[in-house]
């Protein structure tokens, strides 16, 4: 047994594995799949969250390699491999675009290395590390990213484990601080809200049950991670709602896109 399969725990549910059930993929495990089905008793809609946010990722990427010039990008919290990751995104707009990504889920790993491969002309990298590990992420990003040039820092569902608010504040803060003038901060948060009841009774479900614990925030609270940043339209929203190509129901997951 290789170190990284020793450190998957296939006893609990594990919240990268119930996003991949959830949009169809075939890495998950029987614990899984019971917990997402149980989460989507209480919260029917939840599935859509898991897709609106993968859509969402698609358009802001592909956004940010073709309008505004982007060509790195810094994808923490990756997540398993699906259909339209960062780097084929990136990549199919400009073949040259370099791509770093971090996770700490030992799954996430041993499946980033076998099937996240990038162009010749650009690079994909991967990096086991947690998000709280600013320091480390940053030296390692380095190596393949020109940080004195633009980059887009990806949070997609990830700042959602920080509990603390000020510490995820503060480790957002960071990193932009690092990143160069016309740096773009893309992150997405799943919310409280007054009007999706249903998720508070999911959250706690997945907090009873399930590995990572995760925290919600209001919509005003989502948008305090791009203060001092330009937000570009239609600001933080739902992320079915970023300029989608067509109108769907909002989900309480939001999302946007600043400028450094």
């Amino acid at each position: 047994m290789t170190d990284i399969e020793s450190r998957i725990d296939t006893s609990r549910p594990h919240t990268a594995r119930i996003w991949n059930y959830w949009t169809g993929g075939k890495d998950n495990y029987p614990v899984d799949r019971e917990a997402g089905d149980r989460i989507r008793e209480l919260h029917p809609g939840i599935g859509e969250y898991a897709k609106a946010d993968r859509l969402f990722l698609g358009r802001a990427v592909r956004h940010l390699a073709e309008h505004e010039g982007i060509r790195q990008f810094l994808d923490i919290g990756t997540g398993l491999p699906s259909a339209d990751n960062t780097h084929e995104v990136a990549q199919r707009v400009a073949p040259d675009a370099r791509v770093v990504y971090v996770d700490n889920d030992p799954l996430v790993l041993a499946h980033a290395r076998a099937l996240l491969v990038g162009t010749p002309e650009g690079r994909t990298d991967y990096l086991d590390a947690d998000l709280r590990d600013v320091d480390t992420i940053l030296a390692a990003a380095a190596k393949t990213l020109d940080l004195s040039q633009p980059v887009a820092l990806m949070l997609l569902g990830v700042v959602i484990f920080v509990e603390d608010d000020e510490e995820s504040y503060t480790i957002v803060r960071r990193l932009m601080d690092a990143l160069a003038p016309g740096s773009h901060l893309v992150l997405s948060h799943t919310v409280k809200h007054p009007d999706m009841a249903d998720v508070d009774a999911a959250v706690a479900f997945w907090n009873e049950h399930g590995t990572p614990k995760l925290t919600q925030r209001t919509p005003a609270a989502v948008a305090r991670y791009f203060d001092g940043l330009e937000l570009l339209e239609p600001g933080v929203v739902s992320c079915s709602a970023w300029r989608p190509a067509t109108v769907t129901p909002d989900v309480a997951m939001y999302a946007g896109v600043g400028r450094k």
